[in-house]
């Protein structure tokens, strides 16, 4: 019989963390977690060399934006780094409360609550209000953030089939009426740059009652009057029961936030355990992310020149014969089909100093292996030129 230290010296989780092939795999062939050394706009240098950045969610550009920089600079000199604290306790500024009126307004809704991640904010807006006993209706492609909120809310889920209200409806048809639900969508899907088909899905969930969550992060600043989202490019903002999403995109800082009338908001400062044991954002994330949104009213061209910019890029992968999955925004992906492929295709773009972002399955589907790559109004023509270089290449090494 083993001794007792013997027992207590095996340690299986710290065995497993040792032995996973995923981990050992990931370090083996290094397509992640890259650190720049040093960034401005669309370049960065990476172990001395330069690169053009393709894969960033700045889809306006405004990160070095002037203003948004001195937004920040100013709000740390005021409020100091941080405030130590949650936002039902001691962690609420004045910052926080005007940042929430502007966020809100804009988006055409009563009221918002910010918080320190996209991710707390896309999981809580499911979790704080779905519960056991419920059923929430989820997007088969839906984000991680929001599948965790589903899980957590532990009420029971649906899958239907990637923007097909057909589908949606063969779901809900199955289901008790008297049942509470919640649909779960998001307006444009990063990862393959498909704009979520709105009236469909919200007829269909009007009929049977469905509150409506949705994950805009990738629609605001991209889509819309003035960059207001997904929602507003299809007129249906009072359709949707509960807008989501990131500030660490079109709004250049980071945190997350969540908008709706004024008791659904109240509600979720009650139950949302997301928010109530979370530190509050920063003073100069909620500035930056302030300015921003002031910026993408008063200058459209920044949202002019991203979409333009869109064009000149599937230009490029259109002359190649690239499979792009349908992409309609600035989020475009490269379709490579197997994770052979498409690391071989990362690695030779690296080569040509292009740095984009490999994503395989099971975070995509099984055989929609993928370069992830991203569209900004900073991109230049000289990005292009070298973007369409490194393309041509990675193609030809196929």
């Amino acid at each position: 019989m083993k001794s007792f230290f013997a027992r207590k010296s095996q340690k299986p989780i710290l065995e497993r963390c040792r032995k996973d092939q995923a981990s050992l795999m990931r370090q083996k062939y290094a397509p992640w977690y890259h650190s720049m050394d040093s960034q401005h706009k669309t370049r960065v240098e990476m172990n001395g060399k330069e690169m053009v950045m393709l894969t960033s969610n700045d889809y306006i550009g405004l990160t070095f934006h002037p203003k948004v920089i001195e937004a920040g600079k100013k709000a740390l000199d005021e409020w100091g780094s941080s405030t130590t604290g949650a936002r039902p306790a001691n962690g609420s500024r004045r910052y926080h409360i005007e940042l929430e009126e502007a966020l809100a307004a804009f988006l055409n809704k009563e009221a918002c609550q910010v918080s320190s991640a996209g991710y707390i904010s896309c999981s809580t807006g499911i979790a704080s209000f779905a519960q056991r006993g419920d059923v929430v209706l989820a997007d088969k492609n839906l984000h991680s953030s929001l599948w965790d909120g589903i899980r957590l809310s532990h009420a029971s889920m649906e899958r239907f089939s990637h923007n097909n209200a057909g589908s949606l409806r063969t779901e809900l048809e199955l289901l008790d009426p008297d049942v509470a639900k919640l649909l779960a969508i998001e307006g444009v899907f990063s990862m393959e740059g498909h704009i979520s088909p709105l009236p469909e899905l919200l007829d269909v969930a009007d009929e049977f009652g469905c509150f409506v969550v949705m994950d805009d992060a990738h629609g605001i600043g991209v889509l819309g009057e003035e960059g207001r989202g997904t929602a507003n490019h299809f007129g249906v903002e009072d359709r949707i029961d509960l807008l989501v999403g990131s500030l660490s995109k079109s709004l250049s800082s980071t945190g997350g936030f969540v908008a709706g009338d004024k008791d659904t908001i109240e509600y979720l400062r009650t139950h949302s355990k997301q928010t109530i044991f979370s530190a509050a954002i920063s003073p100069s994330q909620a500035a930056c992310a302030k300015m921003a949104l002031q910026v993408m009213q008063d200058e459209p061209e920044h949202r002019e020149r991203l979409w333009a910019n869109v064009e000149k890029y599937k230009k490029i992968l259109l002359e190649l014969n690239l499979d792009t999955w349908g992409s309609e925004t600035p989020a475009i992906p490269v379709v490579l089909g197997s994770k052979e492929r498409a690391y071989i295709f990362w690695q030779n773009l690296l080569k040509k100093g292009v740095f984009t972002v490999m994503s395989i399955a099971p975070g995509v589907p099984p055989g929609k292996d993928l370069i992830r790559t991203a569209i900004s109004a900073s991109h230049t023509d000289k990005d292009f030129e070298i973007i369409a270089e490194a393309f041509a290449y990675a193609a030809k090494k196929l």
